[in-house]
């Protein structure tokens, strides 16, 4: 497990200097969850993010019908965030669980908006970041409707390998918008 985490590969960007990466770094503060915690629950409204240096999230949601589906996966080196929530302030829709030990590293929503505003590096790498995030959502409805299951769980898991081995088969399922039995078939076809 790493002791020290890399802030440079996140908030990568030109137009941030070392020094301005040590005022990011400064900002954040380590904190940890272990297997089954709740990073955020729907119904609260988002007040931080975090930068993960180890464990895996998941975010979810119940549908009408009261089933758990899963949203969206977390990894090491990415962002713990609920957009929609952070930004606009308002109740989550989603809930976010650590679905191993995680470790991270917490920035505030209002320590965000100062770096934000007073350095230009961080509110372009903050465009580029939702740019991307817009990218891969728009990506994720089209590959939903478009591509057959076994090339989405393919494509799953060239994405996030990692959520392979440590992750429950019902929450990548869900994710992939089929069930246990059909991604127990794609498995055996594919492995």
């Amino acid at each position: 497990m790493q002791t020290t985490f890399d802030f440079s590969t996140l908030y990568a960007h030109p137009l941030i200097s070392t020094e301005q990466l040590e005022q990011i770094k400064a900002v954040h503060r380590k904190v940890s969850f272990k297997k089954g915690d709740f990073i955020l629950q729907k119904g609260e409204v988002s007040k931080s993010y975090f930068a993960l240096q180890s464990g895996i999230a998941r975010s979810f949601v119940h549908d009408y019908e009261g089933n758990d589906i899963t949203t969206g996966f977390f990894c090491e080196q990415e962002f713990v965030i609920n957009e929609l929530s952070l930004f606009k302030q308002e109740p989550s829709l989603e809930n976010i669980v650590a679905l191993t030990d995680c470790i991270a590293w917490e920035i505030s929503f209002e320590d965000f908006q100062l770096l934000y505003h007073s350095i230009a590096g961080v509110s372009e790498w903050g465009r580029l970041f939702m740019t991307e995030k817009l990218f891969q959502t728009q990506q994720r409805s089209l590959e939903m409707i478009t591509l057959p299951a076994k090339d989405r769980y393919l494509q799953f898991l060239k994405d996030k390998p990692q959520v392979i081995q440590s992750v429950p088969l019902k929450y990548i399922a869900s994710y992939l918008g089929i069930t246990d039995t059909s991604l127990s078939r794609i498995r055996k076809e594919v492995f």
